[in-house]
């Protein structure tokens, strides 16, 4: 069907000769399947845009500024609703995969990022309260607790050595900084 030939069914379709529809219908059904196989969908998808094509070819019939150009009009938009029709499919890909079924969705809620950043900055004010807390103990609790922080931890021995308190004194001197750097937090309500 060459392009003179559609554009004059067309205009005689568009002046309501069923005639011209059917023959339009039957010349330029093969190139709407064609560039539906080009796009491997299953059969039930490809009759789907197949009908589609058609509908909108109708509803647009009388609005087609270039008649003889309705093959390239069925091409486009065929080539449009069969990308439309693989991108709902990639969204919906059926698996019974366990591996697949069981892992959590990686995409975040606008909720989950508004309750995990709530987390985030209470969590900084915590920890900027208690290093707050901390700066207020003795400086024989600080250097002690310091020491002890650290990563690996030392042995005793060594944080006597470096400190100069007897070994057997680190453990109750311990305990007895971090209660009060304890009660300083719970005075404040800061933890």
């Amino acid at each position: 069907m060459d392009r003179t030939e559609v554009g004059a069914l067309v205009r005689a379709a568009v002046d309501g000769d069923a005639a011209a529809w059917k023959a339009l219908v039957e010349g330029l059904s093969p190139l709407v399947w064609s560039v539906v196989r080009a796009h491997r969908l299953s059969d039930a998808d490809g009759h789907e845009v197949y009908q589609t094509v058609w509908f909108r070819f109708a509803q647009h019939l009388g609005r087609i500024r270039e008649p003889e150009k309705a093959g390239s009009w069925l091409a486009s938009t065929t080539r449009h609703e069969c990308l439309k029709v693989i991108k709902a499919l990639a969204r919906l890909m059926p698996t019974d995969d366990p591996q697949v079924l069981d892992r959590v969705s990686e995409d975040r809620t606008p909720e989950q990022t508004v309750i995990d950043s709530e987390e985030a900055a209470a969590e900084s004010e915590r920890i900027r309260r208690l290093w707050q807390e901390f700066e207020e103990l003795g400086e024989r609790c600080r250097q002690l607790l310091r020491v002890l922080m650290a990563t690996p931890p030392p042995s005793y021995v060594e944080a006597s050595a470096a400190l100069g308190i007897a070994v057997g004194s680190i453990g109750p001197l311990r305990q007895r900084c971090l209660r009060r750097l304890r009660a300083r937090l719970d005075a404040r309500g800061a933890v």
